[in-house]
């Protein structure tokens, strides 16, 4: 479902249809925070049911929160730019992930490292697809 999820975003032209993406990450985010969450609850338990319950919708909401601010960022800053491929609106989004994770941590040194780490991983993702880096080599056999 993932790489599914990850087709339909790169398919969107950047700069268009920004609440499709938004949508997309959100649900990747969702995802990626519900299984953190579940890891979380398994390896480090509460004697609390409902403790346990609320761990996961932290995890889950705020991973969700920081995939759709990345998204909107992002898209919203092509679109504003006029420059849909250019790796700076990745770089723009990742930091408005950063700074959402902050926000909810209310720690500003979290929303800088945030800001920065997150924001220079869009940026290497997006000029990777653009000059077709490959994350997993071909096997050549």
């Amino acid at each position: 479902m993932a790489s599914s999820l990850i087709r339909q975003y790169w398919a969107i032209p950047e700069g268009t249809e920004c609440h499709r993406k938004a949508y997309i990450t959100t649900l990747l985010g969702a995802g990626i925070g519900l299984s953190a969450g579940g890891y979380s609850i398994t390896f480090f338990p509460s004697s609390s049911h409902m403790e346990n319950v609320a761990r996961v919708g932290r995890y889950t909401f705020t991973v969700a929160a920081v995939g759709a601010m990345f998204s909107l960022a992002s898209c919203i800053s092509s679109h504003v730019r006029e420059k849909p491929d250019d790796p700076l609106n990745y770089f723009i989004g990742g930091c408005a992930g950063g700074l959402t994770l902050g926000a909810r941590t209310h720690s500003y040194g979290t929303a800088a490292t945030g800001c920065m780490c997150m924001g220079i991983a869009a940026a290497l993702l997006k000029m990777g697809q653009l000059e077709g880096w490959e994350m997993f080599a071909e096997r050549k056999m």
